[in-house]
C-alpha cells in the first residue's frame, strides 16, 4: 500500500507530500505538498489514484511545480487589449 506521507529532495528542494481528504459530500482525496523555497504556499494538484507509486507521485509533483515555475517567469499579459484589434480597418468616418 502507498504511504500517504513522505518527503524527498530534488536537486536543492526537499517537497513533503501528503494525502488529505477533503471534506464535503464528495470527500475526494488529494496530494498536497510543500516546497521548501516556497514555505508559505502549500499545493494540491492532483486527486490520488489507486495506482499511485512514491516515484511516481515525485515525478508528477516536480513536473508540476517545474512548470508553474516557469509559468511565473514568463512576462505578465494585459488583460485589457489596447488599440485595434489586428485586422480591423477604423470605421470610414462620414464627409459632407
Amino acid at each position: 500500500m502507498m504511504q500517504e506521507t513522505f518527503a524527498f529532495i530534488d536537486g536543492s528542494r526537499t517537497f513533503s507530500c501528503c494525502v488529505e481528504t477533503m471534506r464535503g459530500p464528495r470527500a475526494e482525496a488529494w496530494w498536497w505538498f510543500r516546497v521548501s523555497t516556497d514555505e508559505n504556499q502549500r499545493y494540491a494538484p492532483f486527486r490520488v489514484e489507486p495506482d499511485d507509486t512514491v516515484d511516481g507521485v515525485q515525478r508528477r509533483v516536480v513536473a508540476y511545480y517545474d512548470n508553474l515555475l516557469a509559468r511565473r517567469a514568463e512576462p505578465m499579459r494585459g488583460h485589457w487589449p489596447r488599440g485595434r484589434r489586428p485586422g480591423v480597418a477604423p470605421a470610414p468616418t462620414a464627409t459632407t
